[in-house]
């Protein structure tokens, strides 16, 4: 690695792009190395300062072996196919990469799993501090209470997000599971219409709400009888996905290979 860290940013014309290179900003000993757009992107060709004074001087690029020359590390909220193909890039040129795409099917997971053997990745459903912090709160409550508690788990994004449930609703469920002892997949209700019958004890269910431009809401629910507990986190703005997202690409600074997650970056292992 370089005495300074090298960071490029996939999909950066984007909204999370755009927080990701502000982010980078307030990074000591850190610097924007590389602007990565789509190839149909009108932004191709132009100096990154038109999203970010930190990224003066990068020309925006959709050839990924350019954008990552110079890089230490790729940082990733794109859409899977994207992220598998700059997967593929940072593993032939040894450039470790922080995945905060969402989407990616058991298959593809297994593909990520296997780069991190030759590169240092830190993969999470959601970087931000404050979600990272419930998933810690969601395992404790669910030992505590699903005996006599039902689990439901609620988010709320976007229009324009195209997964359901989300990344980081699916973890939390993840998160709640394993605290009981189970898989997700054994006891997962993703969807109720019509005469459903009475909820099945031991079961999380999910609901998944999408309209304008909410960046991301969860609630975990446990409902009992008599009073009902929630926990939750709500986003404001994408500074707080971007600040994490930025505390990753430090943390694999000195990493060469490795599968990590947040609690790693957070210290909450």
């Amino acid at each position: 690695m370089s005495p300074q860290l090298q960071i490029a940013i996939a999909g950066a014309g984007g909204r999370m792009g755009r927080a990701l290179l502000e982010a980078v900003g307030s990074v000591p000993n850190s610097k924007i190395c590389g602007a990565l757009e789509h190839v149909a992107s009108p932004l191709l060709g132009q100096d990154a300062n038109v999203l970010s004074a930190n990224a003066a001087g990068v020309i925006i690029t959709a050839d990924i072996e350019a954008a990552l020359t110079h890089a230490d590390v790729l940082i990733d909220f794109t859409r899977p196919e994207a992220t598998l193909r700059h997967l593929a890039a940072c593993r032939k040129q040894g450039v470790n990469l922080v995945i905060g795409t969402t989407g990616f099917s058991a298959e593809e997971k297994q593909q990520i799993e296997a780069a991190s053997k030759d590169i240092a990745i830190v993969f999470a459903p959601n970087m931000s501090v404050g979600v990272n912090v419930m998933l810690k709160l969601v395992a404790l409550a669910t030992k505590a209470l699903h005996e006599q508690y039902d689990i439901e788990i609620i988010e709320t994004h976007h229009k324009m997000k195209i997964d359901a449930p989300s990344g980081t609703a699916l973890k939390m469920g993840e998160v709640a599971a394993a605290a009981i002892g189970k898989s997700l997949d054994e006891i997962a209700v993703y969807a109720r219409h019509g005469s459903t019958g009475e909820r099945k004890p031991g079961t999380i269910g999910f609901s998944a709400i999408r309209g304008g431009d909410i960046i991301g809401e969860h609630t975990v629910m446990f409902a009992g009888t008599g009073e009902r507990i929630e926990i939750s986190h709500k986003s404001s703005s994408r500074t707080n996905y971007a600040e994490g997202a930025t505390r990753a690409a430090v943390f694999l600074a000195d990493k060469k290979n490795g599968l990590y997650g947040m609690p790693d970056v957070l210290g909450l292992t």
